[in-house]
């Protein structure tokens, strides 16, 4: 079987206000995961939506099984640990994000079923990434919002 890698950072990124500060995705992804805590971390989200869906459409068939992990040290340059293997049978998937006005603030959901997927989507999409409101725009700040974004999805969850 396939294994595909998604690294979740322990710190915030130096580009980020709380450069160097724990994020405590790690633990947020473990209370969600194994004690059903329906905050936290229970998706992430990534640029390159494309590659995602192809990874994906393997993961669905039953060939490939996404490997969750953090970093121990410095991003890139320190080993990294597993924290959960998943595959289609763990309920994981994936929704299309896009912003079509070019500001975090107003989102569009692929094939999704909740009303307001405009605004005040951006606070929801902060919490079930882990994250306050404030710490995800800092985060995708300097993202191409041009481009399509995969929301990855750890649980059953779907919006």
């Amino acid at each position: 079987m396939k294994t595909y890698y998604l690294t979740l950072s322990q710190v915030f990124p130096v580009t980020h206000p709380r450069a160097g500060e724990e994020t405590h995705f790690k633990d947020w992804l473990v209370g969600a995961l194994y004690y059903g805590s329906t905050s936290g971390k229970i998706h992430t989200i990534r640029a390159n939506f494309e590659l995602w869906e192809k990874r994906f459409e393997d993961i669905y068939a039953g060939k490939a099984c996404l490997s969750v992990r953090y970093w121990e040290g410095k991003p890139y340059r320190s080993k990294q640990h597993e924290i959960v293997r998943l595959t289609k049978d763990d309920g994981i998937g994936i929704q299309k994000l896009e912003f079509p006005f070019g500001t975090l603030d107003e989102a569009m959901i692929e094939d999704a079923e909740h009303v307001g997927m405009f605004g005040g989507i951006a606070q929801t999409l902060a919490t079930n990434d882990g994250l306050s409101l404030n710490d995800w725009k800092a985060w995708f700040k300097d993202y191409d919002l041009s481009k399509s974004m995969a929301i990855i999805h750890f649980t059953k969850f779907r919006y």
